[in-house]
């Protein structure tokens, strides 16, 4: 199988009718990856509306940096604001057009989200070897997790807690996210399990056994010994605030812009 979507416009990608239809099955309920998303002319269109953004809307951290929009949350709630036209189209409405399952009544992942449509995004830049440790997203959002990749492919670690809370040493499974690629995870996967990003330039070990969409990939014959060598990957994540709250109302926040 080879990388058919450096060509592709948006009527050539081929997403699914369904989620069903990519759905990961060895993982827990649920996780969902679509390898072709967007088109490299919309990979790049982001990319460059990412690098030209104020240096303001940057947050940097000690190894890495990210970007907030429409805004930061405060106490778990986000100010009511729309998101700029360049993170909605094409992503959002096409987030929409896929129905949850096959059933001719099923409806879109955020049918049942306060807001029927993802209200904030997250803006991660990862170099090679920087990563995040193995977290929750929690109750501030829907359970609904929409994360678009860009630039270049890395591996996601899904880890389990025993049962005095702590963590388990080692990922229970890894999800390896293809640059152009859709991950949704929602359900119990979102609620009881953790997840991660190691501090790596390699990810290793990528076979059909080891990662858990080997079989959805775009191009797995890219990974034919195994390797993946890390280049800067930047990620999209759509989630839904469930909390909203008015410039000028009770809270009266105040924004950075």
């Amino acid at each position: 199988m080879t990388n058919m979507s450096t060509d592709k416009t948006p009527t050539d990608l081929a997403l699914p009718d369904s989620l069903d239809q990519v759905r990961i099955a060895s993982l827990p309920p649920a996780a969902y990856y679509i390898s072709d998303f967007i088109t490299q002319k919309e990979e790049e269109a982001i990319l460059d509306k990412i690098a030209s953004a104020p240096k303001p809307r940057w947050k940097q951290l000690t190894h890495r940096r990210l970007q907030t929009w429409p805004s930061d949350l405060v106490n778990n709630k986000l100010i009511d604001a729309p998101l700029p036209p360049w993170l909605n189209d094409p992503i959002v409405p096409r987030l929409k057009s896929i129905r949850s399952s096959q059933d001719p009544d099923s409806v879109d992942l955020f049918s049942d989200s306060p807001h029927q449509k993802p209200n904030h995004v997250l803006i991660n830049e990862y170099p090679p070897g920087i990563g995040i440790m193995p977290h929750k997203d929690g109750a501030a959002y829907h359970p609904v997790v929409c994360t678009v990749s860009l630039g270049a492919s890395l591996c996601l670690d899904i880890y389990k807690s025993k049962d005095d809370g702590s963590l388990e040493p080692n990922p229970a499974w890894r999800i390896l996210q293809e640059p152009r690629s859709l991950l949704i995870t929602t359900s119990d996967l979102y609620t009881d399990f953790l997840h991660g990003i190691a501090d790596t330039t390699e990810d290793v070990e990528l076979s059909e056994s080891t990662v858990a969409n080997w079989n959805l990939l775009r191009s797995p014959d890219n990974f034919v010994g195994g390797l993946n060598i890390r280049k800067t990957r930047t990620s999209l994540t759509y989630r839904d605030v469930m909390k909203v709250s008015k410039i000028g109302g009770k809270l009266g926040l105040l924004q950075k812009k």
